[in-house]
């Protein structure tokens, strides 16, 4: 398997699916958890965390807000994995809220204009891969933008966020493999620094060098 990266999708053989959690006694008995591999559900890559073996993938999923809206962390065999495509804005857009559709047409367009194809995570993600709740009255919409991006592109991202009626988040991503908060990097002041997230580690950046490695060249 190619190297991860956060957010990439992973389907789990469900062979080793049942094995893997028998060495997890604390998620015993959790609705959906038994038969998710089974059902093609995919987990998704995250952050290693201190002290995970780094021969291992890590990986996890979360639960709908009926069952506590838990983020369940799991680290898995490669050999167990098979890299799966992730979902973007037009596949899971039927799984929204019907007063999401008009900003998610506007969403769509504003990538068209500037040839990028939003991902989702998040709530709308899960949703759309399992059929299960996940989205409420109050749920974001979580967009992986892939870079470079104009700033023109972050003004306009803004304004549409301004407008919609959930909250807009998520992230650009860098040629690097890490991501940083689009919301962060357009209301960041050149001097400034930013969270830039990696699958290995975080780190604080730079404004100016995240803006001028996330701007393409004319």
């Amino acid at each position: 398997m190619r190297d991860a990266a956060r957010h990439d999708l992973l389907t789990v053989a469900p062979a080793a699916w049942g094995p893997l959690l028998a060495q997890r006694p604390d998620l015993d008995g959790i609705p959906h958890l038994a038969d998710w591999a089974a059902r093609g559900w995919p987990v998704i890559v995250r952050r290693r965390g201190p002290g995970e073996d780094g021969t291992l993938v890590p990986a996890g999923l979360p639960l709908p807000p009926s069952l506590g809206k838990r983020r369940i962390g799991l680290t898995l065999p490669p050999a167990a994995l098979r890299p799966r495509p992730g979902l973007t804005l037009a596949e899971a857009r039927a799984a929204a809220p019907a007063t999401w559709q008009p900003a998610l047409d506007a969403l769509l367009a504003h990538g068209a204009a500037h040839g990028r194809v939003p991902r989702v995570f998040g709530g709308l993600l899960w949703q759309a891969l399992t059929g299960l709740p996940y989205l409420s009255a109050t749920s974001d919409l979580d967009l992986l933008w892939p870079g470079p991006v104009r700033p023109a592109f972050l003004d306009g991202l803004a304004d549409l966020a301004a407008q919609a009626p959930m909250r807009l988040d998520g992230e650009i991503g860098l040629a690097d493999g890490f991501a940083v908060n689009w919301r962060e990097l357009q209301a960041a002041g050149p001097g400034d620094t930013v969270l830039a997230k990696g699958l290995e580690r975080l780190e604080l950046r730079p404004v100016s060098a995240l803006r001028a490695a996330l701007t393409p060249a004319a």
